[in-house]
């Protein structure tokens, strides 16, 4: 049964439709407990006074903003509620706008808007009329306490909510140092380059994409609960700096073009041996 964090109506014009949202991901990173060696007891951790090194209760504990180093700002929990934002229960769509538009920078975490079967007839219809004209809703709603700028998209014929970043939470590249002004390319390089992109393009497919890391970290951790030795794998050496551009495109495109013939012959050893068969079949 998905879990529902939030249960409301979705508003464009005069037409609202019942919905709830539930979680479109889930976090698959291995977690650890911290444990004390040679006993295995957990380590647990408590709130200390800086000052004292006395454990507080909660109930002595308030909230500062530190305004500069060492000096706080006490906000009081009544002062917070006054500024917390209404809870709401309608995601009011205040604008449509082209997919293309929104850099994928300024999403955070989806969510699919789930309906229910009373009220499909209005759901379907704004699935349908926002896929024909590829649009996407950018509406609000508070959700956990916060007022969340969120984006509503139609996706497989159904709608997911993606909250948004804000403008000023989005890093402006200029503070980055960056360095500037034109860069002057060879005609040989450009194309060299092309050619790499051209050469390494593919059709996406999420589905061949592997966290690897966390793949072989359980499979250590069933080795180890299984009782099994554990020998490390030797790390492979980094590949050595290529500091000449050309140098860098020339070797990339002899890997590239190497690596897709190496794919081309398992392709045909793949086959051989079915041609074989089919030749012994033949003949008996």
């Amino acid at each position: 049964m998905p879990t529902t964090v939030w249960t409301g109506t979705i508003s464009f014009g005069l037409v609202t439709v019942p919905v709830k949202l539930t979680p479109a991901t889930k976090s698959r990173d291995v977690s650890f407990n911290q444990l004390e060696a040679g006993t295995g007891s957990r380590i647990r951790y408590r709130r200390v006074s800086e000052q004292s090194g006395e454990e507080i209760t909660n109930d002595k504990i308030v909230k500062g903003y530190e305004i500069e180093k060492g000096r706080y700002v006490i906000v009081e929990k009544d002062e917070l509620d006054a500024l917390a934002p209404k809870a709401s229960h309608t995601i009011d769509i205040e604008d449509f706008v082209d997919l293309a538009d929104i850099d994928p920078i300024y999403f955070d975490s989806p969510y699919y808007v789930m309906v229910d079967e009373k009220a499909s007839k209005p759901y379907r219809l704004l699935v349908d009329a926002m896929t024909d004209l590829g649009k996407v809703a950018i509406g609000r709603v508070v959700l956990r306490a916060k007022e969340r700028l969120v984006a509503i998209r139609p996706m497989n014929g159904m709608l997911c909510v993606a909250t948004m970043r804000y403008a000023d939470e989005i890093v402006d590249p200029a503070s980055l140092g960056l360095p500037e002004g034109d860069i002057e390319f060879t005609d040989r390089e450009v194309s060299m380059a092309h050619q790499l992109v051209e050469t390494l393009a593919a059709d996406f497919d999420m589905n061949k994409y592997h966290d690897e890391y966390r793949e072989q970290l359980l499979a250590l951790i069933d080795q180890k609960a299984a009782g099994e030795e554990i020998v490390a794998q030797p790390q492979p050496e980094a590949p050595a700096k290529v500091l000449d551009l050309m140098a860098a495109l020339e070797a990339s495109l002899a890997r590239a073009g190497s690596d897709a013939d190496a794919g081309s012959e398992e392709s045909d050893s793949d086959a051989e041996p079915a041609k074989k068969k089919r030749a012994r079949s033949k003949s008996a």
